[in-house]
């Protein structure tokens, strides 16, 4: 049994959905779950629809109706019948929005953020599992809401694995001996069925639920890149690809900010030592990487960088020490914003991180942390990391730069940097 995640710049277009399907139609022998992700950018579009409403500047339907007529515009590429029920279907889940629109806003913003921004993965999963259908292959859509369980947290929900897992267990075989079953990532729902997220790029978590308690032989993520590289190409010319990680290091890298893998990712897959691939969309012929658990380090020095970064650093008014009693408040200040440190560094008497500019929570969180402390704020700065590093990686990216603030262990160099012409 194997688990295939598509992200949503593997079904951006008709072209790429069908793509998809050529990719599942040569695996369609073994038994198989494919978690999809919502089309291209349209989670960004809809969480601007959900800002809108909330602002009720009057702008939300028309980028409603834009983003509509994104979808319907695949359709016409995919089915050249009109009446395919695909039509109505995908029609009667934009409803499911503008019922939301048509009334004044009441719930808290992460309520009514995961009830508009996870449609865009029930969009996407009909039209795939509908075109897989009809290029003749058995396909079985399924609600990922009625199998992943969580809390009430909104934007950030934990999933209650026990019950998660019982349910995937109890229905899902038997649906997998008949069909191919396509299913979302990124969406969960409460005990009260209301629908929650798992937080953004969840998908690829979703997958990771689904594989682990499926007990599954492999999952796959199809990437618009041959695998996990040492380095975004967008920051280095050259690139490697990196054939094999152990569990350890890709946790490492994706805690540090690699984007290839979502965090939460690794952890369920480890424990059920299941091997997680990634590979290219583009290229599906090409064995990309293989995480696993193994001894095997790097082969390479792999490189990190977070730009838009904040630098805060936090002192107690009085100049006394920073004691257990400060960084429990100062934590659970963070906390409650839902900012994550990106690298800290702690002395007798400062603590100072490094966070993404998100904005307003951001704004929220050193307003709150000035009412008892000396907080001061540099914003704009980059962060490298670098793993299994040496002097000759570490040269190489601070050329023009300023060091801010620089961590170092064994195997992993932190630098906090700006640019010497600012």
């Amino acid at each position: 049994m194997q688990v295939y995640k598509f992200g949503g710049a593997s079904v951006k277009s008709a072209e790429n959905i069908k793509n998809v399907v050529s990719i599942v139609e040569k695996y369609k022998d073994s038994s198989l779950l494919i978690v999809v992700s919502a089309i291209g950018k349209t989670t960004d579009k809809l969480v601007k629809i959900t800002e809108s409403y909330i602002k009720r500047d009057g702008a939300c339907f028309d980028l409603l109706e834009s983003l509509k007529q994104e979808h319907f515009n695949i359709l016409n590429e995919l089915f050249l019948d009109h009446n395919h029920p695909v039509y109505n279907d995908i029609a009667n889940t934009f409803v499911e929005i503008e019922w939301i629109l048509e009334e004044d806003p009441q719930d808290e913003y992460d309520y009514l953020y995961d009830q508009i921004v996870s449609v865009g993965e029930l969009l996407a999963t009909k039209i795939v599992a509908a075109y897989s259908s009809f290029q003749g292959l058995p396909t079985q859509w399924v609600d990922a809401r009625d199998y992943i369980l969580t809390d009430n947290t909104y934007r950030e929900g934990k999933v209650d694995w026990e019950k998660t897992e019982e349910k995937i267990r109890k229905d899902l075989p038997s649906i997998l001996d008949e069909y191919i079953v396509v299913t979302q990532g990124f969406i969960g729902s409460t005990s009260e069925n209301f629908t929650t997220t798992l937080g953004r790029e969840g998908s690829d978590y979703s997958a990771a639920i689904f594989a682990a308690s499926l007990n599954a032989e492999n999952i796959t993520i199809w990437k618009d890149v041959p695998g996990v590289l040492n380095a975004d190409p967008k920051w280095f010319d050259k690139t490697e690809l990196i054939p094999e990680l152990s569990y350890t290091d890709a946790i490492e890298l994706t805690y540090y900010g690699a984007t290839v893998i979502h965090p939460k990712t690794i952890k369920p897959l480890q424990n059920k030592k299941i091997t997680l691939n990634v590979r290219s969309f583009i290229n599906p012929e090409e064995p990309g990487t293989q995480i696993k658990t193994t001894n095997q380090t790097l082969p390479v020095p792999s490189f990190i960088f977070k730009v838009n970064q904040v630098f805060i650093n936090i002192q107690p008014r009085d100049f006394s020490f920073i004691v257990e009693d400060n960084l429990s408040h100062i934590f659970d200040a963070f906390h409650q914003n839902r900012i994550k440190i990106n690298m800290m560094h702690n002395s007798a008497i400062s603590f100072s991180v490094s966070v993404d500019d998100t904005g307003e929570n951001v704004l929220n969180l050193l307003e709150q942390l000035k009412k008892r402390y000396k907080v001061s704020v540099a914003a704009g700065l980059e962060l490298i990391t670098i793993r299994y590093y040496n002097q000759q990686t570490i040269d190489r990216v601070l050329v023009n730069k300023e060091i801010i603030r620089e961590l170092k262990d064994s195997y992993t160099c932190q630098m906090l940097v700006k640019n010497k012409d600012e």
